[in-house]
C-alpha cells in the first residue's frame, strides 16, 4: 500500500521524547509528523505524570503551611478547610494551558501533529488508525519511536482505578482516603504520598527493599526517611504484599516480613512498584527492530539507531532512567545523528528529582557507588540548619553531600535534600558537565543570602 504523504521524519508519541524531537527536527529543516494517540499531546508526563503530581504537590504544600506552619511566622489562620474539587479543577487547568501551548509550539514548529494509533509496518512506513475508525499511510525517510511506558502490574492486584489505582487514578481521588497504601517506596509512591498524607490520610509506604527511594546515596536516603517519618508518613521496610482483597469499599492486604504473616486495610492503595516500555500493538517484531526479551525495551545503539537503520528510539521505551528530561536529550540527539551529526547523552550529568518536601536531587556517584568501583574520594557534606535563607524561611532540614575524586577532586557526584533542591540542583549538573572540581564550586561566588551557599560550604569541606 503506497503512502499518501512522505516526510523526513514521523515521531510516534508527543510525550517530552517525542515532541522536543519533533520540534529540533524541524527546526534543522526537516518536515515533521507526530502520532499521538490520546486526545491531547504531551504524553503520560504532561496528562497524567509530571506535571499534575507537581500542581498537587504544590497545593498540598500550601494546605500543610496554611494548618500548620504560618503560626511560626506570626501568621494565625483559623478555619482553614480543604477544598478538594477546587483543587483538582486548577490542577486540570494547569495541565489543559500546558498542553495548549504545546500544540501551538508544534504548529508554530511546523510539525503535523496527528490524532490516532501508530503501527509500524516496515522501515519507512507507519499505519495510522484515526479516532473514526480511518486508516492512513505515511510514509517516512526516519521513524522515531518515543512512545513512553506504563506502569507495572502486580499479579493478583488488578488496577480498578477506585481501591486499587495506578499513580494516573491517585491523581484523580474526589476524597482524600482516610488510610492509603502505596506498594512501591520510590519517587512515584513518596510524592503521592506526600499529596495525600498533607490533606489529611493516613499514608502507609509498603516497600520489599531495607530503604525507600533505592537508587539514592544511602545517607540520603535515610534522611530522607527521617524526615517524612515526622511528618507522619509510616513505612513498612523488607516486606512484601502476598495477596489484595477488594470488599465492603476497603483494600485488605496479606503482607509478610521476616518469615511473617500480617494483614492491613485500606481504603485505597496505590501500587507503584514501577513502570514498563510501552511497546505493545507497534509492530517492531514484524519490522525487525530488536528487543531486550527480559526487559522489554528495545534495542539501541549509542546514536538510538534500532536494528532496523531507518527506525530510531527514545526515552522510556529503551534503557535507562524514565525521566522525561532523559527523553528529552534522547531526542535531541537521536534527531542530530538521523542528520549526521555527532550527538551523545551525557548520563553521568542526568539529573534526578523527587518532589517530596524537603525536595531530594542527586547526579553523579553515590558514595555507594564510589566505593564498589573502588574509586579513591573525599565526601563534603554541609547541612541546610547553619544557612541564613534556611532559617529565615524555617526550612532548616536536610543537607547537600559532595563527592569527589580523593587525587584529582574532580566532582563525582551531588547529592542533596532541602528546600528548592530542584533547582539547585542545575548548578551540579552543569558542574559535572563541564568536568569541574568541588574546589571550582567553593571559588565561585553564591548570593547571599541563598540556598546555592550550602552547595559552595559543602564544596569547602
Amino acid at each position: 500500500m503506497a503512502a499518501e504523504n512522505i516526510y523526513d521524519l514521523v515521531v510516534i508519541g508527543s510525550g517530552p521524547g517525542g515532541y522536543t524531537a519533533a520540534v529540533k527536527a524541524s527546526g534543522m529543516g526537516m518536515t515533521v509528523a507526530c502520532v499521538e494517540k490520546a486526545s491531547r499531546p504531551g504524553g503520560a508526563c504532561l496528562n497524567v505524570g509530571c506535571i499534575p503530581s507537581k500542581a498537587l504537590l504544590d497545593s498540598s504544600e500550601l494546605y500543610a503551611m496554611t494548618k500548620n506552619g504560618l503560626s511560626a511566622h506570626g501568621i494565625l489562620v483559623t478555619g482553614a478547610t480543604l477544598d478538594l474539587p477546587t483543587m483538582m479543577t486548577r490542577k486540570e487547568q494547569v495541565v489543559e494551558a500546558l498542553t495548549k501551548q504545546l500544540g501551538k509550539l508544534l504548529e508554530a514548529s511546523r510539525v503535523n501533529l496527528l490524532q490516532g494509533t501508530a503501527r509500524v509496518m516496515d522501515a519507512h512506513r507507519v499505519e495510522v488508525v484515526g479516532g473514526d475508525g480511518g486508516v492512513h499511510i505515511i510514509g517516512a525517510k526516519f521513524i522515531l519511536l518515543a512512545t513512553g511506558s506504563v506502569p507495572v502490574t502486580v499479579p493478583g492486584m488488578e488496577f480498578d482505578e477506585d481501591r486499587i489505582v495506578t499513580s494516573t487514578g491517585a491523581l484523580k481521588f474526589f476524597e482524600v482516603p482516610r488510610t492509603l497504601g502505596i506498594i512501591g517506596g520510590g519517587y512515584i509512591g513518596l510524592e503521592l504520598g506526600s499529596v495525600w498524607q498533607r490533606l489529611g490520610a493516613k499514608v502507609t509506604v509498603i516497600e520489599m527493599l531495607p530503604q525507600i527511594a533505592a537508587s539514592l546515596d544511602g545517607q540520603i536516603s535515610r534522611s530522607l526517611k527521617r524526615i517524612l517519618d515526622k511528618q507522619g508518613m509510616t513505612f513498612r521496610l523488607k516486606t512484601t504484599v502476598t495477596h489484595a482483597d477488594v470488599s465492603e469499599g476497603a483494600v485488605k492486604l496479606t503482607l509478610e516480613s521476616n518469615g511473617k504473616s500480617d494483614m492491613m486495610e485500606f481504603d485505597r492503595v496505590l501500587v507503584a512498584v514501577g513502570r514498563k516500555p510501552l511497546t505493545t500493538g507497534l509492530g517492531l517484531e514484524a519490522a525487525g527492530v530488536e528487543m531486550d526479551p527480559k526487559t522489554g525495551h528495545i534495542r539501541v545503539d549509542s546514536s538510538f539507531q534500532t536494528s532496523v537503520s531507518s527506525i530510531y528510539a527514545v526515552g522510556d521505551v529503551v534503557p535507562g532512567s524514565m525521566l522525561a528530561h532523559k527523553a528529552s536529550a534522547e531526542g535531541i540527539a537521536a534527531v542530530e545523528a538521523m542528520s549526521g551529526l555527532f550527538s551523545e547523552v551525557n548520563y553521568d550529568a542526568m539529573p534526578s528529582v523527587i518532589y517530596t518536601w524537603p525536595e531530594v536531587a542527586s547526579v553523579g556517584l553515590t558514595e555507594e557507588q564510589v566505593k564498589a568501583r573502588e574509586i579513591p574520594y573525599i565526601a563534603g557534606t554541609c547541612p541546610f540548619s547553619g544557612n541564613g535563607r534556611a532559617q529565615c524561611m524555617g526550612e532548616t532540614g536536610g543537607l547537600v553531600k559532595i563527592l569527589s575524586h580523593a587525587r584529582t577532586d574532580r566532582i563525582l557526584g551531588i547529592h542533596m535534600i532541602g528546600p528548592r533542591v530542584s533547582e539547585m540542583i542545575a548548578e551540579a549538573v552543569l558542574a559535572m558537565e563541564m568536568g569541574a572540581s568541588s574546589e571550582d564550586i567553593a571559588r565561585t561566588i553564591h548570593s547571599h543570602p541563598s540556598f546555592s551557599e550550602v552547595l559552595m560550604d559543602a564544596a569547602k569541606k
